[in-house]
């Protein structure tokens, strides 16, 4: 019997053995990334809606009456910067280099966004100021496709443009616009969508993760919106926060706000990352689906066939995105172009390595035999 044959024929069946030991690890991985998607979303929804159902409490007239939104960012932020130092400190994230120039960028465009989007909700009415919200969708699909060149399928803009109906349906209502209202609107949107835009090519450009990119930018913006943020608030309420009178459950409420906010920031930076602007700006809809839920159920917020109409047609719009998004996966792994033979590229390799091997066993066998 051919010694080499057998020789070759045991490297083979060893490798095969790896290939499907590495294939099954694969696919484990495969499973725990969805798990872990799910997770990230769930997490962003969660703390999302939670954080909203708080401040609705924390802000409102009939609850604790802080009306100081841009500060209370600032106390977000703070918390989240906060975290990310813990963080880094246990050794539980590793810090890596970005340049200040980019951080510096990115955080003027956040806060930027943040006190645009405060401006807007007080110049304008509530549903023009849901129209500037729903605005961001073709905006990040349009910016996208300037910045990076990015192209999308008949069923992606098909399912954008569902959303953007249902979402429309179910919360607009009145709507009033003015010049310096427009104006807000419109640097609030460009601002919010480059702002994410930017998380993640900044994560893919400098190879770091979304919680290390966010531990370096919630600094920056906690020290400017904590600097600049009592002015904006003063000039949106005419109200200083050095006298507001905090009590033990307002102050309650506020930790609780930080809190979530941590969550919110965090889920956020994972959710683009892991996918793209457009999907977050999409998917985030359902926070809106949730709120007016609770918010019917918990503070007794009118639900009329109107609302509840555009909230079906919200979900289906999901829906079909996310299906959408899936058949252009799979005609993007299509589109790769495949070998004609019928081993694969690893498969040859480990045939080619094991036949060398044979040889040289081989050529030794002769050495012996002589």
């Amino acid at each position: 019997m051919n010694l080499g044959a057998i020789s070759l024929s045991k490297c083979f069946d060893l490798d095969l053995k790896k290939k499907k030991k590495k294939k099954k690890m694969l696919m484990e991985e495969r499973k725990s990334s969805s798990v872990s998607d799910v997770g990230a979303w769930g997490m962003n929804i969660i703390s999302s809606v939670g954080i909203i159902m708080a401040n609705k409490q924390l802000m409102s007239q009939t609850g604790f009456a802080f009306s100081f939104a841009t500060t209370l960012t600032g106390f977000h932020f703070s918390a989240t910067a906060m975290v990310g130092w813990i963080s880094n400190a246990t050794g539980y994230s590793e810090s890596k280099s970005v340049p200040i120039w980019e951080l510096l960028w990115f955080s003027i465009i956040a806060n930027t966004s943040i006190a645009a989007m405060n401006f807007s909700l007080m110049l304008n009415s509530v549903g023009f100021y849901q129209i500037s919200k729903l605005s961001m969708i073709p905006v990040v699909c349009v910016m996208e496709w300037i910045l990076h060149g990015k192209q999308y399928s008949r069923e992606v803009k098909m399912a954008v443009a569902v959303v953007v109906v249902g979402v429309g349906v179910c919360t607009v209502t009145d709507v009033k616009v003015n010049a310096k209202g427009f104006l807000c609107a419109l640097v609030a949107v460009l601002c919010t969508s480059l702002q994410q835009i930017s998380i993640g090519s900044l994560q893919k450009k400098y190879s770091i993760g979304s919680f290390e990119l966010l531990s370096k930018t919630a600094p920056i913006q906690a020290l400017s919106l904590l600097t600049v943020g009592p002015f904006i608030d003063y000039c949106l309420t005419s109200k200083s926060i050095l006298n507001y009178s905090y009590t033990f459950n307002a102050f309650s409420f506020i930790v609780l706000s930080c809190s979530l906010a941590v969550f919110c920031n965090i889920s956020q930076y994972l959710c683009i990352g892991r996918f793209s602007a457009v999907s977050f700006q999409v998917l985030g809809h359902m926070k809106t689906v949730c709120v007016l839920t609770l918010g019917w159920l918990l503070f007794d917020s009118e639900m009329t066939l109107k609302n509840i109409s555009g909230m079906v047609l919200a979900v289906v719009g999901m829906v079909i995105y996310n299906w959408a998004v899936e058949i252009e996966k799979q005609g993007n792994a299509m589109a790769v172009p495949q070998t004609k033979s019928p081993l694969s590229d690893e498969e040859l390799m480990l045939l080619k390595e094991g036949i060398q091997e044979s040889g040289l066993r081989d050529e030794e066998l002769g050495h012996v035999q002589k």
